[in-house]
């Protein structure tokens, strides 16, 4: 689940934060188990959103979202050697005084300090919301994405659209004054974002450590690769010294409850400010009772 910025009811101005499921699951799939989806709705190219079903009727019904991180990471294949350099990629950061006092921007005690005053990503989205046949909610998301900035194109030809300032953000979000095809001039790529090589240890998604932002030195790196005659020994013992035995994990409890269960956001999940169900909630309600949306087949959708 990831933390999404959403415009709240008919009035557009307001602002929630919901947790949503980062894998849009459409309204209009008609399967018990959202699991069974027969493509994955993560990421949503810009050039071709208005052409899939999946992205122009949320889109259409105002459901834009904001997508809020830290950054995220991307890796750039070596041509020589096909290794994968890890980078995360992120806003420029303010200095401040606690910041500029911590130490060297490549230590691990810098990266663990500077998050107090962190810019978090802004990253524009589409949210949808399906009705399981037991009437449980499950809101998910996907975020857009865009051909890479200059800056960013020797690591990846794509990057995710990226909403800078608050006078775009609250563009993107406010669907009641600004329309689709306004809100859709926002969706570029920026070249206000910054980048540093970081360690392999972000390889592994159950690191968690502040080594998974701490900047590495390539240069460093590279002077310290191995010599002709150690890197024939370290693949003498690769083959000859006797393998671990892997660790299996335990294995869980069957139980009968599906998977996605979790995933489902019950109604108490929003906050309520007036009456006993969510702004939001009652927005979808109301939407639905107002303007149904045609129903055709899942099967007609093109994947990505």
């Amino acid at each position: 689940m990831w933390k999404v910025w959403v415009s709240e009811g008919a009035d557009s101005s307001e602002r929630i934060i919901a947790p949503m499921r980062w894998g849009l699951v459409p309204s209009w799939f008609k399967e018990s188990d959202p699991s069974k989806l027969p493509f994955n709705i993560t990421n949503c190219r810009s050039d071709t959103m208005m052409e899939k079903r999946s992205f122009k009727v949320p889109l259409g019904k105002g459901r834009r979202c904001v997508v809020l991180a830290d950054g995220f990471y991307e890796w750039q294949r070596c041509q020589v050697t096909s290794e994968r350099q890890p980078y995360f990629i992120y806003f420029p950061q303010a200095k401040t005084e606690k910041s500029g006092s911590i130490g060297a921007v490549d230590s691990s005690e810098y990266w663990e300090k500077v998050w107090d005053n962190w810019r978090l990503l802004t990253m524009a989205g589409i949210f949808d919301c399906w009705e399981s046949p037991e009437g449980d909610l499950l809101y998910s998301y996907t975020i857009i994405t865009v051909d890479s900035c200059k800056s960013l194109n020797d690591i990846h030809p794509r990057m995710p659209a990226i909403l800078d300032g608050e006078e775009e953000v609250s563009k993107w979000l406010n669907f009641g004054e600004v329309s689709t095809q306004e809100a859709l001039k926002l969706i570029h790529p920026t070249e206000n974002i910054t980048f540093h090589p970081v360690s392999s240890v972000v390889n592994n998604s159950r690191n968690n450590t502040p080594k998974c932002l701490a900047p590495v030195n390539l240069l460093v790196k590279k002077d310290l690769k191995a010599s002709g005659s150690s890197q024939k020994m370290m693949k003498w013992l690769a083959t000859k010294s006797p393998k671990k035995e892997e660790s299996k994990p335990p294995q869980k409890a069957e139980s009968d409850v599906p998977q996605w269960s979790s995933q489902f956001l019950q109604k108490s999940a929003f906050p309520t400010k007036r009456g006993s169900a969510g702004l939001l909630e009652r927005w979808l309600k109301q939407e639905k009772e107002e303007e149904p949306v045609a129903k055709r087949p899942h099967s007609q959708y093109q994947g990505l």
